[in-house]
């Protein structure tokens, strides 16, 4: 009661202000959390995260087709490693091959694969660092560090651009370099051995890994394209509602 006649002797204003806030129940500050972490979530709602983590999986399948000619060197080494299971599948360890056509053949297996491991190696190099970079756009995203440093969307962009046209020449000399193997007089020699033998799958033209790594580049260069687009977009955007308090969840 004293306390209320002392408010009626004050001014309404300042008697409202004396009174201590009251703090918030813990619930509503569950809430407010929750609604935090969805915002910071948001992004990956958008087209631009969308786009990036459709490079992120293209860099990783070709990454994978490349590993592909780096990991096995085929032919009859993988035959002889093959051991029991060679004997049951195929009727028998005997491979067809003697003595010395054995040793031949291992020979031109190990040096065909190193004709092709330098291609394979550029094409897992590529694949894990652009990789690498589509995560890493992934996460500057969900940070919101292009709504603090717009000039950052512009960088992306220009990188986008750099990347979707370097695969062209970089598409261009991976099978050019796979075409120089495949037309050596040692890859002629080896499928001319193992054709003798009745093995087929041994001709001198490119697998399906390698033809897959040509296509998931060239859907990349359409995803990078469309997201440097989207970058200048949002960079547009940032710049126009940069002052007003609205949702920024695409940047």
């Amino acid at each position: 009661m004293a306390q209320r006649e002392r408010d009626r002797d004050l001014p309404p204003g300042r008697a409202r202000a004396e009174r201590p806030p009251r703090a918030a129940p813990p619930r509503e500050q569950a809430e407010r959390s929750a609604l935090l972490e969805c915002y910071r979530c948001g992004y990956l709602r958008t087209a631009r995260a969308c786009c990036q983590l459709v490079e992120v999986l293209l860099t990783l399948l070709i990454l994978i087709c490349g590993s592909v000619s780096y990991s096995s060197t085929g032919g009859y080494t993988g035959i002889l490693s093959l051991g029991g299971i060679y004997y049951y599948q195929y009727g028998g360890a005997y491979s067809g091959f003697t003595g010395a056509e054995g040793e031949k053949a291992q020979q031109l297996d190990t040096q065909f694969y190193h004709l092709k491991l330098p291609t394979a190696r550029a094409a897992m190099a590529v694949g894990g660092a652009l990789m690498a970079f589509s995560c890493l756009l992934v996460l500057v995203g969900v940070l919101r560090l292009p709504w603090h440093f717009p000039v950052w969307l512009l960088l992306e962009g220009s990188l986008d651009i750099f990347i979707a046209l370097g695969f062209l020449p970089a598409l261009y000399f991976y099978y050019h370099h796979l075409q120089e193997a495949y037309t050596s007089p040692v890859c002629t020699e080896r499928e001319r051995l193992y054709q003798s033998k009745g093995y087929q799958g041994f001709s001198c033209s490119v697998h399906g890994a390698e033809i897959a790594v040509g296509l998931f580049g060239c859907v990349a260069v359409v995803a990078f394209s469309v997201s440097a687009g989207l970058a200048v977009r949002g960079y547009r955007t940032v710049r126009q509602r940069r002052e007003k308090p609205v949702q920024m969840d695409e940047f």
